[in-house]
C-alpha cells in the first residue's frame, strides 16, 4: 500500500488491519508518535490524517486515506509550528512522552479554532492524558500559539 507520511510517499508491505501507529514506528521508524494505552484513551499516538487529529493506535492502516503527519513533520528546526514554539516558551514538557500527541492534538485545534476558549481547549484536549499535570502550561501554550497564528 502507498501512504503519504510528512510529505514523502512510501510503500508499505503489511497487513491492512495493522495498527498505523505500528506501520509509522515499526516498518518506517517514525518515532514521534508513541505506545501509550493501545485503547484510544491516552493521546501519546496522536497525529493528522489530512489535518484531523486521530489516534494512531486505533486506525488499520487499510483505513488509512489521506496524507498523515506525525510531530516530525509538523515543523522544522528552522521554522517551527506556532504550537511548538509556545510549547518551548511555557515550558510545558516534564517527562515529555505524551508531547508529541499532545501537540499534535493542539495543532488540529488551532487549525480549526484559532481563538478558544479555556473550555475549548480543555474539551479539545480532554483525550490526551498527561501524568506529569502539565495542562495549565499546556493551555497558556496552546493560546499564545493561538495567538501566534492570528496575527500572521
Amino acid at each position: 500500500m502507498e501512504i503519504n507520511v510528512n510529505g514523502k510517499s512510501y510503500s508499505v508491505e503489511a497487513s491492512l488491519d495493522m495498527p498505523l501507529l505500528w506501520v509509522l514506528r515499526d516498518e518506517l521508524g517514525i518515532t514521534g508518535p508513541k505506545y501509550g494505552c493501545g485503547v484510544a484513551q491516552c493521546g501519546s499516538c496522536t497525529v493528522h490524517v489530512d489535518g484531523e487529529a486521530v489516534r494512531s493506535c486505533q486506525v488499520a492502516l487499510g483505513d488509512v486515506q489521506g496524507e498523515i503527519t506525525t510531530i516530525e513533520g509538523l515543523g522544522t528546526p528552522e521554522a517551527l509550528h506556532a504550537v511548538q514554539a509556545a510549547w518551548i516558551e511555557h515550558q510545558v514538557a516534564q517527562c515529555g512522552y505524551c508531547q508529541s500527541g499532545q501537540i499534535m492534538q493542539a495543532a488540529a485545534l488551532i487549525a480549526t479554532n484559532n481563538n478558544p476558549t479555556d473550555e475549548e481547549i480543555d474539551d479539545a484536549m480532554s483525550g490526551n492524558l498527561c501524568r506529569c499535570g502539565t495542562y495549565v502550561r499546556m493551555r497558556a501554550a496552546i493560546k499564545t500559539a493561538a495567538q501566534t497564528v492570528r496575527e500572521a
